[in-house]
């Protein structure tokens, strides 16, 4: 399940200055990812949208609908009694004439975190954009704001995990000052705000993973595009971590 787990170190400033200002306010609304959802009661609460013809589960349609199904589809991928919902006939003759997904997730390109699994999710549930790092550049900010102006996507989670290797390339070139190849250097540039430098080894790729998933957070959740739907209660940005030894997704920040 999503559970609530504070941030190891804070986050660290912005991006390079080519990104436009996005860093204008931090999201303080996202505690809903700890508070509520840890109970296995939480997570039995019924969404209020009706269900379609095709459909196994209502569809949530607010921020705290799509908190608790990805809560529980979580911990259905965690003890092993994966649902692959949604991946019927009926399901994907109704796909063919548009999409309401209830979720967007921001994860990193790692094989092993693939964001429809580890929630348990099947076609049309998530809009699912992927880079390595989550690091932000204009098409992944332009693929999260089509999901939430677009698409009316009430919840983004910035996905982070386990062992990241662009984090720790990010690490090692930072601490040795050698040159990355032209396009991963250009990830480790927009990690490197978020290293730990209070730590040490492992300890501080693992730490710098934490603070690159709240930086990335507090990036979009400031972004002029979705800061208006953040005030009014329609957006959640939430950051969260997947832990490849455990298979649980907890909050970070």
């Amino acid at each position: 399940m999503i559970t609530h787990t504070a941030a190891r170190r804070p986050a660290a400033s912005g991006p390079a200055p080519a990104r436009r200002s996005l860093l204008r306010t931090a999201l303080t609304a996202g505690t809903l990812l700890g508070t509520g959802l840890a109970a296995d009661a939480a997570l039995t609460s019924p969404a209020s949208a009706a269900p379609s013809s095709g459909r196994t589960r209502p569809r949530p349609s607010t921020p705290e609908e799509a908190l608790r199904e990805l809560a529980a589809g979580n911990r259905r991928w965690r003890t092993y009694r994966e649902q692959h919902p949604h991946e019927t006939r009926t399901v994907r003759e109704e796909l063919t004439t548009g999409q309401h997904p209830f979720a967007l997730v921001l994860g990193c390109v790692d094989s092993r975190v693939p964001p429809e699994l580890v929630f348990d999710q099947g076609l049309g549930d998530l809009l699912t954009v992927r880079s390595a790092g989550e690091v932000l550049d204009e098409a992944v900010l332009g693929s999260i704001a089509y999901g939430v102006l677009e698409l009316g996507i009430p919840l983004v989670v910035v996905l982070g995990h386990q062992s990241c290797g662009a984090v720790r390339a990010a690490v090692e070139a930072d601490e040795s000052e050698a040159q990355l190849p032209a396009h991963i250097q250009y990830l480790a540039d927009r990690i490197r705000p978020a290293i730990d430098h209070g730590e040490e080894g492992d300890a501080r790729v693992d730490a710098t993973i934490d603070a690159n998933i709240e930086l990335v957070r507090s990036q979009l959740a400031a972004d002029p595009d979705l800061a208006a739907k953040v005030e009014e209660g329609a957006l959640l940005v939430v950051g969260a971590r997947y832990e490849l030894t455990t298979q649980l997704v907890h909050r970070v920040g």
